[in-house]
């Protein structure tokens, strides 16, 4: 099949082998010389369109029609939450009911009256006689039923107990996102990311909350790429831009970096900067690991084989200005 000729602005010369005019809605319209075989739609029959052309043409090249990526014709349900007042009414609604069926069943005998419900402090109002006739005898029989209540109450709340394999998969479902409609992807840089116990707090944290992603340690460049839910990336930004004092060193981080042949390494203050963040179709990493990297290309090597080297050139692009800056 040949490629379609260009478009042709009205009042052009055309070839009208190629191109036919409708004069209903004077639209310009390019046909095929060529046979392509379903793609002829003779316009000669009951629907009476009208069009000009040279050569009798009347066959116009239709593309295929094509299903529109969204179902339009699905209709949009939106959630509804309802207040705390309103809850609360509908619970008050549902117990009333409630209340009113058993009072029928118990009018017409499909059930026995419930037991009068007897404490210590009311049991002489509610007995009356009974209680001043054989006070012991009654005291007995009130502890019995509050017994009897508290081991209801306690086997209600024993049924509806989770396990711990069922507690573990409710926490799990809580923190786990649904990412069908994009992945939402961090990009931090640090520049230095030396103290183990700054690491622990970035991968525990990165697993507690089912982020993969990956860490790679470079000289004055150490970028941390996170992937998940919206809820998640909420939580770990505040790690790292608040939680995290990343001008505070331990003894053992500041005894290494006198140590080290680079001084200016020390005088510089330590943060954290956050680069880009965004969505993406899908995640490029999998679990959070750490990579060192003693050359950049390297770490850029590190990032390509993932699909993501744009985020290295993010990363070193602003650290470099940051320098200049200083």
């Amino acid at each position: 099949m040949s490629s379609p000729p260009p478009s042709v602005a009205l009042g052009c010369g055309w070839d009208c082998g190629k191109y036919i005019l409708c004069t209903n809605c004077r639209t310009l319209h390019w046909l095929w010389r060529d046979n392509v075989g379903d793609w002829y739609r003779t316009l000669e029959g009951p629907s009476g369109l009208a069009w000009e052309g040279r050569g009798g043409c009347r066959a116009v090249c239709d593309p295929p029609l094509l299903s529109p990526a969204v179902d339009t014709d699905k209709p949009v349900t939106l959630g509804v939450y309802l207040t705390k007042k309103e809850q609360k009414k509908l619970r008050r609604q549902a117990r009333r009911e409630g209340l009113k069926e058993m009072q029928e069943k118990i009018r017409l005998g499909l059930m026995p009256p419930p037991e009068p419900k007897v404490r210590i402090s009311n049991l002489m109002r509610v007995l009356g006689t009974e209680a001043v006739q054989d006070p012991t005898k009654v005291e007995a029989h009130v502890r019995a039923q509050m017994a009897k209540r508290l081991k209801a109450h306690q086997d209600a709340n024993s049924a509806r107990k989770l396990t711990a394999h069922q507690r573990r998969e409710k926490k799990m479902k809580k923190l786990k996102e649904d990412l069908s409609q994009g992945t939402h992807i961090a990009v931090y840089r640090i520049r230095n990311l030396s103290n183990s116990a700054k690491k622990f707090k970035v991968e525990t944290n990165a697993a507690q909350l089912y982020l993969s992603g990956t860490v790679v340690l470079h000289k004055d460049v150490n970028v941390v790429v996170v992937e998940g839910g919206p809820k998640a990336q909420k939580k770990f930004k505040r790690l790292m831009l608040h939680r995290v004092k990343w001008a505070e060193q331990t003894a053992s981080s500041r005894d290494d970096d006198e140590d080290g042949s680079d001084d200016d390494a020390v005088k510089k203050v330590n943060k954290c900067a956050l680069v880009w963040e965004g969505t993406a179709k899908e995640r490029s990493f999998g679990d959070m690991k750490f990579k060192q990297c003693p050359t950049e290309s390297m770490a850029r090597e590190h990032f390509k084989k993932h699909g993501v080297e744009h985020y290295w050139d993010l990363a070193l692009s602003q650290s470099v200005l940051e320098v200049t800056e200083d």
